[in-house]
């Protein structure tokens, strides 16, 4: 799975790029702000359709233009594919091509380029809020289960409008009529996702618990749990029990919500802990041994991404190698011999003879 040519146009800071890559590992360079992690979202957005970094499409397109374009030709699936995106400054829907034929969802792109990242942040994930660990799993969940992404999508919406309900009962009583038809939607959605996310972290932290068992010299029992909200005994139970759960767990919320007017408690609370031999790494763990569970993380999710398509997802590194020790970057290093890599860094050092190195310097590139 490769990556062979990226044009960008009104994307971010770059108005016009053409680059072709090689095909292992392929160095991107410069100062600060030029426009190097603008790159890796856009190749993670082709692939995916999702951003890491915006929260609203119209963020990614150049500011006073009407459009930015993604587009791409990538070996995956053994044949050579194109993918084109466009993005809209204002409402539009943002559009997608896969192959030049014009697709009404990103639900096909499964498997077509599928990207992990990992970025400074990510270092200190397990030391962060909920919310943070939970967009990591949902990023790798989307690409790996489009059904999931689906599903995301629909509780999300659910429960933005179930929260306006809760807001509004205050002024306008009769608007708690619909209440239970959004609860009870809001509940069998919510179950698909803690379906799929009790089977996604228990592969995960297997996983990660031999990278770490490595990466430690097997002084550390590495143990991931995922939680979910407290009436669910079995988060492997099937879904029709997950949802029975669900709306046990709403109704015994039902008057906290409507005194705060807001959702309080569902599987958009849901969290996972890591410990080290039973240590709890968020409360007790060192920053050492912190950056060590989540590189062993992110080695689990490419590898896991691996095992479903046959072939190595393409591997974003941003700016993460200056963040580590000697030890911890040969780690790392000696992890990615094989596969397609895209390494940011201001500083390259020692990194410049690995594979192709592109300069970017206010998003015009240049080749070493």
């Amino acid at each position: 799975m490769k990556l062979n040519e990226l044009q960008l146009r009104s994307f971010r800071n770059y108005g016009e790029l053409a680059l072709d890559f090689d095909p292992g590992v392929n160095l991107i360079i410069g100062d600060n702000a030029q426009g190097k992690t603008n790159l890796l979202e856009a190749i993670a957005f082709l692939g995916s359709g999702r951003s890491f970094r915006a929260q609203k499409t119209k963020e990614m397109v150049l500011f006073g233009e009407e459009f930015a374009e993604i587009a791409g030709k990538v070996d995956s699936q053994n044949r050579q594919q194109s993918l084109r995106w466009l993005l809209f400054s204002g409402s539009r829907p943002r559009q997608l091509w896969l192959n030049g034929v014009k697709q009404k969802t990103a639900g096909n792109l499964s498997g077509v380029l599928p990207t992990v990242l990992f970025c400074p942040e990510d270092l200190m994930v397990l030391k962060a809020g909920a919310s943070q660990r939970r967009r990591m799993g949902d990023y790798v969940l989307c690409q790996l289960r489009p059904n999931y992404d689906a599903a995301l999508t629909e509780y999300n919406r659910i429960l933005d409008q179930k929260n306006r309900i809760l807001k509004d009962h205050f002024e306008n009583p009769g608007v708690l009529e619909i209440l239970p038809e959004y609860n009870t939607r809001l509940c069998q959605v919510g179950a698909l996702l803690i379906s799929y996310r009790a089977r996604f972290y228990d592969s995960l932290g297997k996983a990660a618990a031999v990278y770490h068992n490595q990466f430690s010299g097997g002084n550390e029992e590495f143990r991931l749990e995922y939680t979910t909200v407290s009436s669910v005994s079995d988060p492997f139970a099937p879904v029709s029990k997950l949802t029975e759960d669900l709306q046990e767990h709403l109704s015994r919320h039902y008057r906290a919500e409507l005194e705060t007017a807001q959702c309080l408690t569902g599987p958009h609370k849901d969290d996972f802990t890591v410990t080290l031999s039973g240590i709890d790494l968020k409360a007790y763990g060192s920053q050492g041994q912190t950056r060590t569970a989540a590189i062993s993380l992110k080695l689990a999710q490419r590898e896991l991404m691996g095992r479903e398509w046959g072939e190595e997802p393409v591997l974003l590194l941003d700016d993460v190698l200056s963040e580590l020790d000697p030890g911890r970057q040969d780690f790392v290093l000696n992890q990615i011999v094989s596969g397609q890599v895209f390494i940011t860094c201001c500083e390259p050092g020692r990194f410049t003879k690995m594979g192709k190195t592109i300069e970017i310097q206010k998003g015009k590139a240049l080749f070493n």
